[in-house]
């Protein structure tokens, strides 16, 4: 069963300023981010439980190609996206836990 997923509304503006980084960066790159971050929730929504817990509820999932990772918890049948965080800030997402 391939769960819904919800983005928290600080969770879509983190990956939105990602995306407007990484274009000013390269023309094509924020798509390429878009498309990395849409890939890894795909992958999420089919089975969120292989992804490790790293506080409580809340799972981590990994991009593979930029140095992000998708913060999530299940609720019930759905997945909520709680943050969309680079390396250097892999904290933030703790106050929406």
């Amino acid at each position: 069963m391939i769960c819904s997923v919800r983005f928290l509304t600080e969770a879509a503006a983190e990956a939105s300023d990602a995306l407007r980084w990484y274009e000013s960066r390269r023309s094509g790159l924020g798509t390429e981010f878009v498309e990395a971050v849409d890939h890894t929730v795909s992958r999420i929504a089919e089975n969120p439980v292989a992804f490790p817990k790293v506080r409580g509820e809340v799972r981590r999932a990994v991009l593979s190609r930029f140095p992000y990772a998708v913060y999530f918890r299940l609720v019930g049948d759905a997945v909520v996206v709680l943050a969309v965080l680079g390396r250097q800030h892999p904290e933030r997402w703790q106050s929406r836990a």
